[in-house]
């Protein structure tokens, strides 16, 4: 995705403090998955462990020499330079389909290309759909090296998702189009914003336009339980002509179609970073109002196609140097605190992450599915006419 393509919605998890794959003709999936001579086979290997060790499960992965992946697009929390530092470290092709899709579109690609050679091998989701999907049995339990240092709450004891990166959503604004860019949600409502306020994608399917309803439902009297004030303040934002139905994206932001967009933090901060060459000065603000954080959530097709590569992408993304390209990115990594104390984290980048104070607190499970509800349901009336 790019910087503000849709992700769809995620669930909690405490925040210590996220090239286009022509589609192949259909065809079954290969039935020779990663098997080492003494028998263990990459589809069912729950860590590298059970594979025999970090070097067989390299180099069952160079000989599938292939990674299909989905929906992440180079601008997403420094995917880019991930998917480049993976394909240079183990010279394996990372092939991804679809890269403004959310994570619902991921969960269609599972379920409709089962037994396909174009099935997605991994998958990054919005932590609800990832806790979705390993109930549908849709996913492989693999515990990568590091699991013992991701957060409990932030990972399924199974190994089925675990949390991966996070952020705060936040206000981006255009200051040379905007005369004083808000940085509140009570601010948005002034009349001086007509038709000037985007969200990333719409919240039925995209986690950072979910969030900014959240977050709008929390500066607006609503808690976790109750997210009907965020509904009730986009359709205020409507009536009064500021919102506008145009869903932000680097173009559109360019264009000056969106010069005030909400999204996530790590996703306005690499605008601010993307456009700077460009004369643009995207400022980024997080609402002391409406403060909220949450992560997505990584996750392996249990039909991948190529099993020991979507294995070792794992691996690599809760590797140290993984987790600190995260952070490059502007977003807060799972292992975070981890690397904090053993003395691996980026400090520099860490330092440049958009400051936050206070600490963030999660809605439930419960809470998470009643919410996704709420929206399916009132989203449209909210912004309609």
């Amino acid at each position: 995705m790019s910087l503000s393509l849709p992700r769809t919605a995620v669930l909690s998890g405490s925040l210590a403090v996220v090239a286009a794959l022509a589609l192949s003709a259909c065809g079954a999936a290969p039935d020779n998955a990663a098997t080492t001579a003494s028998g263990e086979n990459a589809a069912t290997a729950a860590s590298a462990a059970d594979f025999g060790g970090m070097d067989k499960l390299v180099a069952a992965a160079k000989k599938e020499g292939t990674l299909h992946a989905i929906a992440l697009p180079r601008d997403w929390a420094n995917y880019g330079a991930l998917i480049d530092g993976f394909q240079k470290k183990y010279g394996i092709k990372v092939q991804v389909e679809n890269p403004d899709g959310s994570s619902q579109d991921e969960i269609n690609a599972v379920t409709s290309r089962k037994g396909q050679s174009r099935t997605p091998d991994v998958l990054d989701l919005g932590s609800s759909f990832a806790l979705s999907a390993a109930q549908q049995g849709l996913l492989a339990p693999y515990k990568v090296a590091s699991f013992a240092d991701i957060p409990a709450a932030q990972k399924d004891a199974q190994g089925r998702w675990y949390n991966d990166y996070g952020g705060y959503i936040s206000i981006g604004c255009d200051a040379k189009r905007v005369k004083t860019c808000p940085t509140t949600f009570k601010d948005l409502l002034k009349p001086q914003y007509k038709g000037q306020v985007a969200l990333n994608g719409n919240p039925t399917k995209s986690g950072s336009a979910f969030g900014g309803v959240w977050a709008a439902a929390l500066a607006g009297g609503g808690s976790f339980g109750d997210i009907q004030p965020g509904l009730d303040f986009f359709a205020k934002l409507k009536k009064n002509g500021n919102y506008t139905p145009v869903e932000s994206t680097p173009a559109t932001v360019e264009k000056g179609e969106t010069p005030i967009s909400i999204d996530w933090d790590y996703l306005n901060a690499g605008y601010a970073d993307e456009f700077k060459s460009k004369g643009l000065d995207w400022q980024v603000a997080v609402p002391s109002d409406g403060k909220f954080a949450q992560y997505y959530s990584q996750a392996i097709n249990k039909d991948a196609s190529h099993p020991a590569a979507a294995r070792l992408w794992e691996e690599y993304l809760y590797s140290t140097e993984g987790q600190n390209l995260w952070l490059r990115g502007y977003a807060r990594p799972a292992l975070m605190a981890a690397m904090q104390k053993a003395g691996t984290l980026d400090a520099a980048a860490a330092a440049k992450l958009p400051k936050v104070s206070g600490t963030p607190s999660f809605p439930t499970e419960a809470q998470q599915s009643k919410a996704k509800t709420v929206i399916a349901q009132g989203w449209g009336k909210a912004v309609s006419g």
